[in-house]
């Protein structure tokens, strides 16, 4: 029987999902749209099977075809990233994080991570985190100045703070990360690398962002994003001494049986970003976002860091045009833009509000917007924020938006 015919609750609602996403204009920077050969996949008979342990070594018999599919996955994530070993099992990029702290560290050792409010994610020291609970996390955080990293002060704080270990990588943070030059200071400190790199996997992979494989102890990240496959989770290293211990602490130690189901979606997605067009999308999701931030740039907003390397960017909108982020996520939802409040160096709004607004063209670029689209969009977000009391301008503006994401239709039969 179908969906419609068990429960028409949910199918109702799964309709309506995707009448949202194709409707609106996604610029929520971690989320993207998979291909129908993921959503194949990950909706497959696959779900039905239990496969407690790894490929050859499993706790249960039938496995012989899952076995294939994970091998699969496996063999795409080595050659994508240019890793000596992946882990394709953990559910997230929180687990992946949790799995690879457990494997270096014991519990109250000191670890640096980049600061929430200054562009780092939860899970690198957060206070209600299982990361900031378990750990003792020094955050490091950009120049007041120019809003970027400042190695600098990284350094300095490595050298007298003498962490067990240093996590690069963020969600909400622009330009480029210098992965060597932070491997180099843990070296120097004494400390072990990690490098959460869930946002900018894509990136990496078709080699417009430095590859973290190469100085990093451990790398993680999501395979959703910007790589464009299902949501889950990914770990690499290059470290022998390291293999086992991943594999011992992700099964047994944090999860049970796989979701073979996201895995084989997760192979698919690999092969996909393994192709020959993946580095053209890739790169016309960096130009997007430049191009968005530029038009923004031009229009008074103060966009944090100046700009973007990446496919995302903060902007402050508490300083352009004093209002919260939430209440410019809000208006801006109204109007068929979909994006996130987000904090911005040295805010001193609470996180529930926020100075600003995150917006990324990873889902956009999908679609097949181009640079001209980007500064449509520009124009929208900035009469829409200006016009932020107007309902009936709004309603307007919604119309316009409307007619943008019809040109781009997606999922279309």
């Amino acid at each position: 029987m179908s969906l419609r015919q068990v429960d028409e609750e949910i199918d109702v609602i799964i309709k309506k999902e995707l009448k949202r996403q194709q409707d609106n204009l996604e610029l929520v920077a971690s989320e993207n749209y998979v291909s129908k050969a993921v959503l194949e996949a990950q909706g497959s008979v696959l779900t039905n099977k239990y496969a407690e342990g790894y490929p050859r070594r499993r706790y249960y018999g039938g496995c012989e075809h899952v076995d294939a599919a994970e091998t699969l996955a496996i063999e795409r994530a080595k050659k994508l990233f240019g890793a000596a070993y992946a882990n394709v099992q953990p559910h997230s990029g929180s687990s992946a994080n949790m799995a690879a702290y457990r494997v270096l560290l014991r519990p109250e050792d000191k670890v640096m991570g980049m600061a929430l409010d200054h562009g780092g994610h939860l899970t690198h020291g957060h206070p209600l985190s299982f990361s900031g609970i378990d750990y003792r996390f020094v955050p490091y955080h950009v120049s007041r100045d120019t809003e970027m990293i400042d190695y600098d002060e990284l350094r300095k704080l490595a050298l007298s703070q003498r962490p067990r270990l240093i996590v690069a990588g963020a969600s909400s943070y622009s330009r480029e990360i210098d992965f060597r030059r932070i491997g180099e200071i843990a070296r120097e400190s004494g400390a072990l690398f990690m490098v959460d790199m869930a946002h900018i996997a894509g990136l990496v992979a078709a080699g417009l962002h430095q590859n973290p494989l190469p100085y990093a102890d451990i790398v993680t990240s999501t395979t959703h994003k910007t790589l464009r496959g299902p949501r889950g989770g990914l770990i690499l290293t290059n470290s022998s001494d390291l293999i086992a211990k991943i594999n011992r602490i992700v099964f047994p130690g944090l999860q049970g049986g796989p979701l073979m189901h996201v895995i084989a979606a997760k192979a698919v997605c690999f092969k996909e970003a393994l192709s020959d067009g993946f580095r053209d999308y890739q790169r016309q999701v960096v130009n997007n976002a430049r191009a968005l931030s530029v038009a923004l740039a031009a229009l008074g907003y103060h966009v944090v860091a100046g700009g973007t390397d990446t496919h995302l960017f903060t902007v402050n909108v508490k300083k352009t045009l004093g209002i919260t982020g939430s209440k410019a996520e809000e208006v801006l939802d109204a109007v068929g833009i979909t994006c996130n409040k987000n904090a911005v160096p040295f805010d001193d709004e609470k996180p529930l509000h926020t100075s600003g607004i995150r917006l990324g063209t990873p889902a956009v670029t999908t679609r097949g917007f181009k640079e001209d689209d980007m500064k449509e969009i520009a124009r929208i977000i900035d009469l829409a924020l200006k016009r932020r009391d107007d309902e009936d301008f709004l309603r307007q503006l919604r119309a316009e938006t409307l007619k943008l994401s019809a040109k781009y239709p997606i999922y279309e039969d």
